[in-house]
């Protein structure tokens, strides 16, 4: 398929989230390196308040990746604007309404690009966070695609969602405390309430996705961070539905590390400690890039560890000032916030890290266990390197992804499935807290490996780990998807 010159054009748009920018980019590198005539050019919107070690590593990781193909542009970012919106807007509505405020950067931009009249833009490739750019693309005269970059089955239950009456969300939202289950679509077993999105179970937000449903159905197509051997049932509901545009199965899209220093000399000093780790051994703790605890649930998690006896390496980070929108960052003291004496006494066989270089842990072979925040980024990844997982789901659509890895799919054991907390609330706000108990017990069934269903369920993530594989190789699902895809980018030409 590969010929010499460039005739297609696009503009990816992805969102200022690090787990959307990363697997987007890792997308388009994918598309130009099945047909050198794509050549894509991204738009990068900054993300505010953001000075953490999280966006110099996405920063770097975004050169690297800067093939001859891939052109990358950083779009102006003022700060004011990003203040006013902060102090206007609750927090499910200050992403959305910073996304508005860069159309005109995107105009400015591609009015650029297609001035010279040697460049003619095929299609706006989206994220989808980011789809007031819709109308962008419309100005231009040319379609949009969106890259979903969470999984099938959250993409079904927004469709599904939309379908409702307003009788019907109204009620679901009621019964969000309720020990209620649901059947729905894409799903062999019966949904707890608590298990759907969080989105779904705010009535304030419940618009916001709905108005989402709509806006999907304007696409020319939608490509999933998915491939159909893990998630069969989801991906045949949204292919049927003749009220979806075409979807494309186009994952696992991730991240793979192949230098092991390419994340400095702390990965390198990571990677040492687990260099001295027997092989499976290690329960690996880590909780996204937004992913923080205060004092409380740190001692009780600490605790645990300490109690189950076995090896870890724990990804810690300090939540942001109450009522701030700021990236999680590193504790000065831990010794402040966890138990006395709990780091010495757990030398010799653990090890307390902030910043974690997940890829990179998952793939070392003392690694047998993940707790964690099952965003589907860390979940694809998870299954890549045949780690099995022990769900602690907080926001967003992660109790749906431990609910499916856990009872669907039997590929995980549960920590906590209707665990909530705000990415913005500080250590002396009222969350939710996971008792040491709950962790022990969780850490130890997903370390087990003598009885039956520890054994089976490591076979099985084995099992999902080689389809992963298969999917995106030459004949696999997601490779021939992506073949699909490129032919109907061509056609807009």
């Amino acid at each position: 398929m590969k010929t010499t010159s460039a005739t297609v054009e696009l503009v990816f748009i992805p969102s200022p989230g690090m787990g959307h920018l990363v697997s987007t980019v890792e997308m388009a590198k994918q598309l130009v390196g099945r047909d050198h005539r794509l050549s894509i050019t991204f738009l990068i919107i900054k993300k505010p308040f953001d000075k953490s070690k999280v966006s110099s590593s996405t920063q770097s990781l975004l050169l690297a990746a800067a093939e001859d193909q891939l052109k990358f542009v950083y779009l102006p970012l003022d700060e004011a604007v990003a203040a006013d919106l902060q102090s206007k807007f609750p927090d499910h509505n200050f992403i959305l309404e910073f996304i508005k405020t860069n159309k005109q950067n995107v105009r400015d931009h591609v009015a650029k690009m297609v001035s010279t009249g040697s460049t003619q833009v095929a299609a706006f490739v989206i994220d989808m966070a980011c789809t007031p750019m819709m109308d962008v693309a419309v100005e231009f005269g040319v379609p949009s695609y969106v890259f979903f970059t969470s999984n099938a089955t959250a993409l079904g239950l927004v469709f599904h969602l939309e379908s409702l009456s307003p009788d019907e969300y109204h009620d679901l939202t009621e019964l969000m405390d309720s020990d209620a289950e649901l059947e729905l679509p894409g799903f062999v077993n019966p949904v707890p309430v608590k298990a759907l999105p969080t989105s779904f179970r705010d009535r304030e937000f419940v618009p916001r996705v709905i108005s989402l449903a709509k806006t999907l159905r304007q696409t020319k197509g939608i490509m999933v961070n998915t491939f159909e051997e893990l998630e069969s049932n989801a991906v045949r509901f949204l292919v049927e539905n003749d009220k979806v545009p075409p979807v494309y199965p186009v994952g696992p899209v991730i991240h793979l590390v192949n230098n092991k220093n390419e994340e400095g000399e702390e990965a390198t000093e990571i990677m040492k400690w687990l260099d001295n780790q027997p092989l499976s051994s290690v329960v690996f703790l880590c909780f996204g890039s937004v992913g923080s605890f205060g004092g409380d649930q740190l001692k009780e998690i600490a605790q645990a560890l300490e109690q189950s006896g076995h090896r870890f390496l724990w990804s810690v980070r300090r939540p942001p000032s109450k009522g701030k929108r700021e990236i999680p960052s590193e504790y000065q003291d831990l010794n402040q916030m966890l138990p006395d004496g709990f780091l010495e006494r757990t030398n010799e066989i653990g090890k307390v890290i902030g910043w974690a270089p997940q890829v990179t842990i998952l793939s070392h072979k003392a690694v047998g266990g993940f707790v964690s925040h099952c965003g589907w980024n860390s979940t694809l990844e998870s299954l890549w390197y045949g780690v099995p997982v022990a769900t602690w789901p907080m926001r967003s659509e992660q109790p749906t992804n431990a609910f499916q890895l856990v009872r669907e799919l039997r590929l995980a054991v549960d920590i906590k499935l209707d665990y909530k907390k705000d990415i913005c609330m500080s250590d002396s706000s009222n969350v939710m807290l996971v008792t040491a108990e709950e962790i022990e017990n969780g850490i130890r069934k997903l370390m087990e490996s003598e009885n039956e269903c520890g054994k089976e369920r490591k076979q099985r993530v084995k099992e999902m780990s080689e389809k992963s594989k298969v999917a995106v190789v030459e004949g696999g699902s997601s490779y021939n998807s992506i073949g699909l895809l490129i032919e109907d980018f061509m056609k807009t030409t």
